[in-house]
């Protein structure tokens, strides 16, 4: 459970969009007890101290068949030209991110667990990752998260990722000339644009969207994620997201497996062998 020095710490860091009551229903409810369960580690932006191994960050169940919603799923954007995603758009599985980079444990996943997944997964066509910025900690991290989006602007923003979510990377700050200065070791070429960019209305309104769409799920603390509809509270071991994933996989070819069967099960007399006819 969250420690009252956590509480605080969490409540001191305004965001800048209001909260919105949950989007999709009582269902979602049950689905935002679980994102709002995390623990001092999974929230916490100075807990590189303490032993990550040891403990999840939050308790959720790791059987992957349980607390699916098919309202959630349907969050996943699948745009091909979103610059903030990696994987195909039509991949069978879409893991959704909320993250904030000022956040210890969002950088615990991004450089132990999120390159195993997409070695695994995304290169072969499984997996899709989408981010969505979910800056919680105040001025920095919206920075951040600006500078991150700014970054793809320019077809960098993995790129910038990996900085700054490099060890040590956080504690260094988020202040504008940082983010400039990642942004540089990230490859982005034209900085000034970046710069422009990163203040710009555009990047302001895409991270407000991200916060938004993150509260209205019940969305709480960093990092949360969303596979196929299904919520994952904290950085969980890697096995809790591979057994989602490829349960995720499995229903998603069994669903389409489903369909094809329907389809050829139709007779001459169906719609589609009149279609066929004409």
């Amino acid at each position: 459970m969250p420690t009252p020095s956590n509480a605080k710490s969490a409540k001191s860091a305004k965001p800048t969009t209001s909260r919105k009551p949950l989007l999709y229903g009582a269902v979602v409810v049950l689905a935002a007890g679980l994102l709002g369960f995390a623990s001092y580690k999974a929230t916490s932006p100075d807990d590189s101290s303490r032993d990550t191994a040891a403990t999840p960050a939050a308790e959720v169940s790791a059987d992957p068949g349980e607390g699916i919603y098919p309202e959630l799923a349907e969050l996943a954007r699948r745009d091909a030209d979103d610059k903030l995603a990696v994987g195909r758009a039509n991949a069978p599985v879409v893991l959704i991110e909320y993250a904030d980079f000022k956040c210890g444990y969002c950088g615990k996943f991004a450089r132990d667990t999120e390159p195993e997944l997409i070695e695994k997964y995304v290169k072969d066509g499984t997996l899709r990752i989408e981010w969505r910025n979910f800056p919680i900690f105040g001025e920095e991290s919206e920075n951040a998260a600006r500078g991150a989006w700014a970054a793809g602007q320019q077809d960098r923003f993995w790129e910038f990722h990996r900085a700054a979510y490099a060890e040590g990377a956080k504690e260094k700050g988020f202040g504008k000339d940082r983010v400039k200065a990642l942004a540089e070791e990230a490859g982005v070429k034209d900085l000034d644009r970046f710069m422009t960019d990163l203040d710009g209305k555009a990047a302001r309104e895409a991270v407000a969207k991200d916060q938004e769409q993150a509260y209205g799920i019940g969305a709480t603390s960093t990092p949360s994620f969303l596979i196929n509809g299904r919520p994952i509270a904290g950085a969980q071991p890697e096995e809790t997201f591979t057994q989602a994933i490829e349960a995720a996989a499995e229903q998603a070819k069994s669903t389409a497996g489903a369909g094809s069967d329907r389809d050829a099960g139709k007779g001459p007399d169906d719609d589609s062998g009149k279609a066929s006819d004409k």
